[in-house]
């Protein structure tokens, strides 16, 4: 039995994007693991409530509140995407997440700064604070090779 690993479905073409931008993340060892049957994809701004498209949204500097490009707080949906993130974890026993890097769901070091002036910042998005506190390892599409080596011990 292979480990299951979370994954953000905008890394698997879907059109979940706040800018409805489609990306496919062509990486081989994502390709074994979707091979393997060990892939469970979420959006967790998507499924906390937020439609596609949807305005730019920032994490605010020391802060967990995420604001849109126009002063609305939807940090209530991005909580919530948060706990479905979690509890798809908990029902498929996942220890490992692949997250997209910078978004303030799922940014695992770096995040926008909360100015909209495309600066970034380290940090964690929603999500991924969320996963991590609860003993989940994250991993960006910047580090798949690190994830390999710890699957499966």
């Amino acid at each position: 039995m292979f480990d299951k690993i979370l994954i953000s479905q905008c890394f698997l073409g879907k059109n979940v994007r706040y800018n409805s931008e489609k990306i496919l993340l062509k990486h081989p060892l994502l390709t074994l693991w979707q091979q393997q049957n060990r892939i469970v994809a979420i959006c967790p701004e998507v499924s906390g409530g937020l439609s596609v498209p949807r305005e730019p949204a920032e994490q605010q500097q020391n802060s967990d509140e995420v604001i849109t490009i126009s002063g609305v707080n939807v940090s209530a949906q991005f909580n919530f995407g948060s706990q479905q993130a979690l509890m798809l974890c908990q029902q498929h026993n996942i220890r490992f997440a692949i997250l997209k890097e910078s978004s303030p769901s799922c940014g695992s070091s770096l995040i926008y700064d909360g100015s909209f002036s495309n600066k970034k910042i380290a940090g964690q998005g929603i999500t991924c604070k969320v996963l991590t506190q609860e003993g989940i390892k994250v991993f960006s599409e910047n580090n798949l090779q690190e994830l390999e080596i710890l699957l499966d011990k």
